[in-house]
């Protein structure tokens, strides 16, 4: 029987037969759903072959199967790294089978693959394709992952995304990362931004803060010698939506002068960033701040729908229209 690999990962137990295969290029995920294999099964005699160990020895798993233990009366196989040179043990292990379970792994099978057919067909095992997750699971896992994390936001999120992209590995590496450093402590962006390895651009943070202050000659200056990376624009666009967010939060209490306000900031602007700071919160009023992070939106969603389009020039005509509209009446 075929299931759908996000079913399978919310219950193991829907699954009916004792022989399973996984397979696809999901492979964190397959990794996962490893692990809560062996976490379901940790009282069960765990053994793990690879398919070179079953091929070599095609009387092992066989011999496994038959041999009964008292002590573990349900013996557990993982066997990794299968392909069609494995059919033909499979097919001999199903009669024998009995109360044991039986999990293979496998990267991508094509359509044609004699083992994703046979798995496919036969009444006496079960498939789970594993396909590549899309925005909405990644997002889920880290929301699931970072709840108890103080200071767990959407831009987070997001940019966490689109840092990992669809790599679960990855994500998994980076969530263990925030866990330890914000362990009972907000979330803090300039120290998100440093965990996750994202090298800082000394030149992309002074011309983002000089286009948003409105200065067109520096601006114009920067800009020319920025040096642009296309797989960076998510974090150009995150680290300017970042400053435009806490412009908003400023924007919103106009009883108190500026500088009163930018203190009760959560957490705080750095002292060094300060002065540049009240200098924006002054030029920038609650339309134009709402303006600018309509259009980061929309650039995100240009850039994502179409692969061919040249980012840099993007991210360009952003700063120099933030520039324009700073000094905008």
């Amino acid at each position: 029987m075929i299931y759908r690999s996000y079913l399978v990962e919310q219950n193991l137990g829907i699954l009916k037969n004792n022989i399973v295969l996984f397979y696809g290029e999901n492979t964190g995920l397959i990794d996962d759903l490893k692990d809560k294999i062996i976490k379901n099964f940790s009282k069960s005699n765990i053994i793990k072959y690879n398919q070179e160990d079953i091929l070599k020895n095609k009387d092992l798993l066989l011999n496994e199967l038959q041999n009964f233990s008292l002590f573990h009366p349900q013996k557990i196989f993982l066997i990794r790294d299968v392909n069609d040179k494995a059919l033909s043990v499979v097919e001999a292990a199903i009669k024998e089978i009995g109360e044991n379970k039986i999990f293979l792994f496998s990267d991508i099978l094509e359509k044609r693959s004699k083992l994703r057919t046979f798995f496919e067909k036969e009444k006496k095992s079960d498939i789970v394709p594993c396909y590549e997750d899309n925005d909405l699971t990644i997002k889920k896992i880290i929301s699931n992952e970072l709840e108890n994390v103080a200071g767990l936001s959407p831009q987070v999120i997001n940019l966490l995304k689109d840092i990992c992209g669809n790599d679960r590995n990855k994500l998994k590496n980076e969530i263990t990362k925030i866990k330890t450093l914000f362990n009972e402590k907000l979330i803090n962006f300039d120290e998100l931004n440093k965990l996750l390895n994202l090298e800082e651009n000394d030149d992309f943070k002074l011309l983002k803060d000089t286009a948003i202050s409105g200065k067109k000659n520096k601006t114009n200056k920067f800009l020319s010698r920025t040096f642009f990376e296309d797989a960076k624009l998510a974090y150009y666009i995150a680290t300017i939506n970042q400053t435009f967010l806490r412009l908003k939060e400023v924007n919103k209490n106009n009883n108190e002068n500026i500088e009163r306000r930018i203190d009760k900031l959560k957490p705080p602007i750095f002292w060094r960033d300060k002065s540049v700071f009240v200098e924006q919160a002054k030029l920038w009023n609650a339309k134009k701040i709402n303006y600018m992070l309509n259009r980061t939106y929309n650039l995100e969603i240009i850039a994502k729908s179409n692969a061919q389009i040249d980012k840099k020039i993007l991210i360009k005509k952003l700063l120099i229209d933030i520039c324009s509209l700073a000094n905008a009446a």
